[in-house]
């Protein structure tokens, strides 16, 4: 029985080397490891040997059995790898050619403009401060120097919140500016020692909303840059070294500034500040409407009266803050023609960024 075994062995592997083909492969599996194979038989016929001959026997056949087994798979592989091998030559693929690139998320325009100003007034020594999106008409208007009959609350259409309960003359809304910031920080700079509360130097990052008609210019959502510094001694000149220093950073250092005298509730003096257009250089185009001149933000000196709202004395302090729309400067670095872009999340835009 032994040497039946070897002989099957035998036969089984030489007749596997003529197989080319997975058909062939297949039959041969059949005849050589199927059901009705001579080693099945062998299998089968092990209840009728001698006693002291079954486990001799048994442990070959189970040899002969492995061993097959693995011959087909190698055998299988290889036949695998030479049909996919012709199957390239045949196609003239070139697989050494680079697969298709998946697409890759990045930063929204906007916020690469707004991490580039964090950086910037970083520099200057100004750390950022987080103020909500919901707040009160106290802090939207009125601690701002806005009186309930303020025609300048014309100037900022604002979305109202309805809420259960009757709030009176400070209802809950969507903030139409960075600035009730402002008196969030004062206020929480000057809690721990009133008397002589410590310098503030901030900028105030945030969506703000307004009920505007939307066109290529304005959107009812935009983000805004607060910039806030208060302490002793603290000047117009200040001010106006912060924002060249800006400019300079952002725009190129051979940029120009301008400020134009101006109207804000809660600063005066107030100004809007231009930059020289850094698409023509100052001799008029497109972008620039021709001017020579691009604006990029509305700043000015704290009013008295929001000092003392904050907790400051303004007869010993004094401050001053800008409000920068990231938007706007993200449009005219790149000239981007319509505000609505940003928010509108086409690809063909975004990725460009």
């Amino acid at each position: 029985m032994l040497e039946k075994l070897n002989g099957i062995e035998k036969a089984a592997l030489e007749a596997l080397h003529a197989v080319s083909d997975e058909v062939t492969l297949e039959a041969w599996r059949v005849t050589h490891l199927g059901r009705s194979s001579p080693l099945m038989q062998v299998f089968d016929g092990l209840g009728a040997l001698p006693k002291e001959e079954r486990p001799a026997i048994g442990k070959r056949a189970n040899e002969v059995k492995k061993l097959l087994e693995t011959a087909l798979g190698e055998r299988s592989g290889t036949l695998r790898l030479a049909a996919l091998k012709r199957s390239l030559e045949q196609e003239q693929l070139d697989i050494s050619l680079p697969g298709r690139p998946f697409p890759l998320g990045r930063l929204h325009p906007t916020t690469q403009t707004l991490r580039e100003m964090f950086h910037v007034f970083g520099d200057m020594g100004f750390q950022v401060y987080r103020s909500r999106e919901i707040e009160t008409d106290k802090y939207n208007f009125q601690l701002l120097n806005f009186a309930p009959d303020h025609p300048a609350r014309d100037m900022q259409d604002t979305f109202f919140i309805k809420s259960s309960g009757d709030r009176g003359d400070n209802p809950l809304l969507l903030r139409t500016h960075t600035s009730p910031g402002q008196i969030h920080a004062m206020r929480e700079f000057s809690v721990a020692d009133p008397d002589d509360p410590p310098p503030v130097r901030i900028i105030l990052p945030g969506m703000c909303s307004r009920y505007e008609e939307v066109n290529a210019r304005k959107d009812i959502q935009f983000n805004q840059l607060e910039v806030l510094a208060v302490g002793r001694g603290i000047t117009f000149g200040d001010l106006k070294g912060t924002i060249a220093d800006f400019a300079r950073r952002m725009f190129g250092q051979n940029v120009r500034t301008r400020f134009r005298a101006s109207y804000f509730p809660f600063t005066e003096p107030s100004a809007e500040v231009d930059v020289e257009c850094f698409l023509c250089g100052g001799q008029g185009c497109q972008v620039c409407k021709g001017s020579g001149w691009l604006e990029i933000m509305g700043c000015g000196m704290v009013h008295p009266v929001v000092l003392r709202n904050g907790g400051y004395d303004p007869e010993k302090y004094s401050g001053f803050a800008a409000g920068i729309g990231p938007e706007r400067v993200t449009m005219l670095r790149y000239y981007i023609e319509d505000i609505r872009y940003f928010w509108a999340n086409d690809l063909r835009f975004l990725e460009q960024f």
